[in-house]
């Protein structure tokens, strides 16, 4: 009597991807800017998006997730339409060759937003960044500089820090007036 036993394997893999469970995040932001005549008449108001710099981002990554007792501050500026070709996402602090600063203003400085505390994935301004206007000319939209320790980025004109983000109105230049006020506002979102 012969007994043969007849031998076989099997093996199953299966990869399962966690793709369906990933959020992505997606930096975006929206400045609102106002202009008042002399007299406190409203003359133009624009709501519009910004180009979230690779500096700015780089900058916000390497602050939340290595930075430690971080004291930096951030400052609003307006940019000018002349000479401005463009801006781009490579742009920086201390290169932004398609674009100027606007400084025809009273202060003494670039104006520092005040900032509420974050809510829903968003982190907006607690009252509008205040430019008192003493030339007339035209501007294009506004920027966001973060100071990382220079003391510069407040300094008009003085670019260092981290150029954070750059917007230009929706609607196209804006002129202003000696004596007008431009009001800005930022929300940033995650």
């Amino acid at each position: 009597m012969t007994e043969s036993i007849k031998s076989t394997t099997h093996a199953d893999a299966t990869v399962v991807r966690g793709a369906s469970n990933m959020e992505e995040v997606n930096v975006t932001g929206k400045y609102v800017a106002q202009c008042f005549d002399a007299h406190g008449n409203l003359k133009w108001e624009e709501e519009f998006s910004n180009l979230v710099t690779t500096q700015g981002k780089n900058h916000l990554l390497d602050t939340y997730l290595a930075g430690s007792a971080y004291t930096g501050k951030v400052f609003l500026g307006l940019i000018s339409s002349t000479g401005y070709t463009a801006v781009a996402a490579g742009d920086t602090a201390n290169s932004h060759t398609g674009w100027t600063e606007f400084t025809g203003y009273s202060q003494t400085t670039r104006r520092p937003p005040s900032f509420a505390a974050a809510s829903s994935g968003s982190k907006a301004t607690a009252t509008a960044a205040v430019f008192s206007i003493t030339s007339a000319n035209t501007i294009k939209g506004t920027f966001l500089v973060a100071n990382t320790g220079t003391g510069l980025a407040a300094a008009k004109s003085g670019f260092s820090g981290s150029l954070y983000s750059a917007g230009l109105f929706s609607g196209g230049d804006k002129t202003v007036g000696n004596g007008d006020i431009v009001n800005v506002t930022y929300t940033a979102s995650a």
